[in-house]
């Protein structure tokens, strides 16, 4: 796609990457014109759903921008953003969708060079990596809507802001948890609120049994039936008839 031109959205921090940003444009430094920022008071405010929301509506890439450790006016506000980024890419990376088009770059307010030469190296990648709508569209945006919902679990949302005092810190009864054991446990719960979504998003379109489902799951019945159990008891499927001496699971719609 030669004359493809990505859609890039920066997230910069007020104290220092948007004066970096803002060095860059006084001082006439050049870089694509892809971006659009959007300021934030700590890039500790960026939200994982944010990203993952972005680039469900056609955002070819996203860029957060801090400051580097050791200089946030919040004190751990960046370090806190570099766990969550992580993760956000192990989500991205479940939806089939290149970890990639997300990065995480430390700029300083007086580094207006390092913020145009990021800007140019992340559009060219991009660029490389082509439109995130050139394969199967409503699939790929259908997986990044369900990956902004298991970021948006609450006990995700507990984790990911709580992870650096769980392993460095440790609880309320002084007891830490290993960078190891940690790992596990948030790629484990990343793994069931994945496929939960994904369960849901399926029989959202119609009643369907476990063995239908797992057949257009490709996986275990008794796997996925464990997981229908888990939504049935959560309110969020519920019995919707018998087909054949089979339940059929429908997931329940919620009002807004």
């Amino acid at each position: 796609m030669p004359d493809f031109e990505p859609r890039i959205l920066a997230f910069a921090c007020n104290w220092c990457s948007y004066a970096g940003a803002d060095l860059a444009g006084i001082s006439r430094m050049q870089y694509p014109p892809n971006l659009r920022i959007i300021r934030v008071m700590c890039s500790g405010r960026v939200d994982p759903v944010f990203i993952l929301d972005a680039l469900s509506k056609g955002v070819d890439g996203v860029l957060v921008l801090g400051c580097h450790p050791g200089d946030c006016h919040y004190i751990s506000g960046n370090l806190m953003t570099e766990r969550k980024m992580r993760w956000t890419k192990e989500l991205i990376e479940k939806t089939g969708v290149d970890p990639r088009r997300l990065r995480l770059e430390w700029i300083s307010a007086s580094e207006g060079e390092r913020f145009a030469n990021t800007a140019k190296e992340f559009t060219d990648l991009i660029k490389k990596l082509g439109s995130i709508q050139k394969e199967e569209k409503e699939k790929i945006f259908s997986e990044l809507k369900a990956a902004e919902k298991v970021a948006d679990e609450s006990r995700v949302r507990i984790l990911m802001g709580k992870e650096r005092e769980l392993v460095e810190e440790g609880n309320v009864y002084g007891d830490k948890s290993t960078q190891e054991d940690f790992d596990r446990l948030m790629k484990d719960i990343l793994d069931d609120e994945h496929v939960r979504e994904k369960i849901l998003q399926i029989a959202k379109e119609k009643p369907l049994s476990v063995k239908e489902i797992s057949k257009r799951m490709n996986m275990p019945s008794q796997e996925i039936g464990k997981h229908v159990m888990w939504l049935r008891h959560k309110g969020k499927i519920a019995l919707h008839g018998i087909k054949k001496r089979s339940p059929l699971y429908k997931t329940v719609e919620v009002p807004y």
